[in-house]
C-alpha cells in the first residue's frame, strides 16, 4: 500500500494500563447509567397513580434499617410517614377458642400423632410457600426446650454480638433462630446489646426502659405475647425467657376462651420475617422466610399470621426480621435428605434459610435456642 509522503502516522500501541483504564471507564459509565435508570424508574413508580404498588415499595424499603431512608429520595417524607402510620393500623378478628380449634380438625391434623412419630430430634422441619415467599418451619413438641440464648453474660460492656453458628456452638443447641431487636442505625449495628426488656433462663438480663412488643415464655412454658410489659409485671408472671421487638408485632393472642388475630391489612410490605407461635397443646412454631430475591420477595405481616393459623397457633408474635432473619438446624440436610450441592456455603454450615446480603450472617445479641432432647 502506498502512502503520501509526510501524511502517514504510525498507530499508537495500547498498553495494558490503557486497556484496563478503558474497561473500568466503560464499567463505571454502565453503572452510572444503571443507577440513573433505576432512579428514574422508581421515581415514576412512586409518583405514579398506582397507590398499592407505591405503598408496597415504601413499606418494603422501611422494613430494613439500611434502606429506611430510600423512599424519601422520591416522595416527600410526610407522605412516607403517612404510609408507615397507615400500615400500623390493626384490624382484629376474634373467634372462640372452641370454634378455632374445631376449624383446625382436618384430615391433616387428625394424622398429627402419626406425623410426630416421624419427628427427628423431637422436632418437625417443613418448607412452606406463598405467592411472594418461601419459608421454613420448625415445630418443637416440648416447649420447655425453647429458651433465649444470649451472646454475653454482661451486655453493659458488650461491643458486638455473635453469629448464629457461634450461638449454637456456645450453648450446644440443636437449633437456633434470631430473636429480639437491637440498635441498627443504617444497617450497621454490631448486635452488641438488645433493645427492650430481655430475659434468659429465668433472669432479667437487660432492661433499658424501652417499650416494645414483649415475646417469651413463662415458667409454665406458655408463650406470652403482648405489647409493652414492665419488669415488675414480667416478674409477677414468672417470665423465664423473653425478648422485645418493635411495637405492633403481636400477631395472635388468646384469653378468656377467645383467640384474637391482629391483622394489618394496610401493611403490604414484603420482607424476610422471623416469627414464633404456640399451639394449644404446647407445640412451639418457629418460622423464617426468605426475601429480597426474585423467587422470594418476602412475606407480609398477614402472610405470617396465615401461616401460624395453618399450624394452629393460639399465640404468636413477630421477631426481628430483614437481614437478621436466620434459622439454624444442625445437619438438617442429612436428616431430611437434602442435596447439599443445591445449598450455599452458609446452608452447608447448618443455616436453613437462604441468606441474601453482602456480608456474613449478622452478629446478634439474642436468639431463641432449642436444647437437645434429654437422653
Amino acid at each position: 500500500m502506498r502512502y503520501l509522503k509526510g501524511t502517514y502516522k504510525p498507530t499508537k500501541t495500547l498498553t495494558a494500563g490503557k486497556i484496563i483504564g478503558r474497561i473500568l471507564l466503560s464499567v463505571f459509565t454502565a453503572v452510572v447509567l444503571l443507577i440513573i435508570a433505576l432512579y428514574l424508574s422508581l421515581y415514576v413508580v412512586l409518583n405514579g397513580e398506582c397507590e398499592p404498588l407505591r405503598e408496597r415499595l415504601v413499606l418494603s424499603a422501611t422494613q430494613a434499617s439500611a434502606t429506611k431512608w430510600l423512599p424519601s429520595l422520591f416522595i416527600p417524607q410526610e407522605e412516607v410517614d403517612g404510609i408507615v402510620a397507615k400500615s400500623l393500623e390493626v384490624t382484629t378478628d376474634t373467634l372462640s377458642l372452641e370454634e378455632y380449634l374445631a376449624s383446625q380438625v382436618t384430615e391433616e391434623t387428625a394424622e398429627a400423632e402419626d406425623k410426630w412419630s416421624k419427628a427427628i430430634d423431637g422436632m418437625l422441619y417443613e418448607k412452606v410457600t406463598g405467592p411472594t415467599f418461601t419459608g421454613y418451619v420448625l415445630l418443637i413438641r416440648d416447649p420447655s426446650r425453647v429458651y433465649v440464648g444470649v451472646s454475653t453474660d454482661n451486655f453493659a460492656s458488650s461491643v458486638a454480638g455473635i453469629r448464629i453458628f457461634d450461638m449454637a456452638k456456645k450453648d450446644d443447641a440443636i437449633a437456633v433462630v434470631n430473636a429480639g431487636e437491637f440498635e441498627d442505625q443504617g444497617g450497621q449495628g454490631t448486635g452488641a446489646r438488645p433493645m427492650g426488656l430481655t430475659y434468659s433462663n429465668g433472669k432479667c438480663v437487660w432492661d433499658d426502659g424501652l417499650k416494645r412488643t414483649f415475646i417469651g415464655f413463662d415458667s409454665d412454658n406458655r408463650l406470652v405475647v403482648t405489647e409493652p410489659m414492665t419488669k415488675e409485671t414480667a416478674d409477677k408472671l414468672s417470665i423465664r425467657d423473653a425478648v422485645s421487638f418493635q411495637n405492633g408485632n403481636t400477631l395472635i393472642t388468646s384469653s378468656d376462651g377467645e383467640v384474637v388475630f391482629h391483622y394489618s391489612d394496610w401493611n403490604t410490605g414484603t420482607a424476610q420475617r422471623t416469627a414464633i407461635g404456640q399451639c394449644a397443646d404446647g407445640t412451639v412454631i418457629f418460622l423464617v422466610t426468605d426475601g429480597r430475591t426474585a423467587s422470594s420477595l418476602g412475606a407480609t405481616k398477614n402472610d405470617v399470621i396465615d401461616i401460624m393459623v395453618k399450624y394452629g397457633a393460639v399465640t404468636a408474635g413477630m421477631l426481628d426480621g430483614g437481614s437478621s432473619s436466620l434459622m439454624y438446624y444442625e445437619d438438617y440436610y442429612t436428616k431430611y435428605g437434602i442435596d447439599t450441592e443445591n445449598l450455599d456455603k452458609y446452608q452447608q454450615m447448618g443455616l436453613v434459610n437462604s441468606y441474601k446480603a453482602f456480608t456474613n450472617p449478622r452478629r446478634l445479641p439474642t436468639f431463641f435456642c432449642i436444647s437437645r432432647e434429654a437422653e
